[in-house]
């Protein structure tokens, strides 16, 4: 990657994405390498730009985010990309969690919020907006109740992962937690394990999808 994080803007919204636009072009670290409002075009960007992280609006008019992140996948082609969003449905919210996507960023969020979602995506983390979490967890519990699984988590395990949901990390866990980085890349990769996955975004998916009750609301 360069020293300035490279972005491309989808939004359908003019106005919203030239603001976010100049907003970004204040800071030094990162370009906004080019702008549109279709996922069409996007791609054919994506296929002459070298581009590091996309910010995608989900609501694109006559075409669809969602779409955008498959073809993503059809093609191959290899970017992070944070969702900035109004809003979205649980369902998609997994959805895209599943399809590999970086990051979930309300549009009411602070410009500050932004550029620290940008950053963390940049440094391979994931960014998940707090409301969706809650709002996850909340309608997922009640389909977990009944399904609790065995794989119970340790203590430990569980400040982990709430450190993840929470967008933090490895190195702000281990400073909450008085411990050392390498201590928490350990109960990453038994997280990862009992998850069965391989990525930050895909253990979100499945602590909230099926374990929000054991995982989770059990050790509130």
């Amino acid at each position: 990657m360069s020293s300035q994080i490279r972005i491309l803007l989808i939004d359908d919204h003019v106005l919203f994405r030239e603001s976010v636009g100049r907003l970004l072009a204040a800071d030094a670290g990162l370009r906004v390498v080019a702008q549109t409002g279709s996922a069409a075009d996007a791609i054919k960007i994506l296929s002459e730009e070298a581009i590091d992280i996309v910010l995608l609006d989900l609501d694109l008019g006559e075409e669809s985010g969602v779409d955008f992140i498959q073809e993503l996948r059809l093609q191959n082609i290899l970017v992070k990309v944070l969702i900035v969003t109004a809003g979205m449905s649980d369902r998609i919210t997994l959805s895209v969690l599943n399809a590999g996507v970086s990051g979930i960023l309300l549009k009411h969020s602070s410009p500050s919020q932004l550029m620290e979602a940008i950053r963390k995506i940049a440094n391979g983390e994931v960014w998940l907006d707090s409301g969706a979490i809650r709002s996850l967890i909340a309608g997922a519990s009640e389909k977990s109740k009944s399904s609790s699984s065995v794989r119970t988590l340790t203590s430990r395990q569980t400040e982990v992962l709430r450190g993840i949901l929470n967008g933090l990390t490895n190195k702000e866990i281990a400073w909450k937690l008085k411990a050392s980085e390498s201590s928490v890349k350990a109960v990453l990769q038994e997280l990862f394990h009992k998850a069965g996955v391989r990525t930050r975004g895909q253990l979100v998916k499945v602590a909230i999808e099926k374990h929000s009750y054991d995982w989770l609301e059990r050790n509130t």
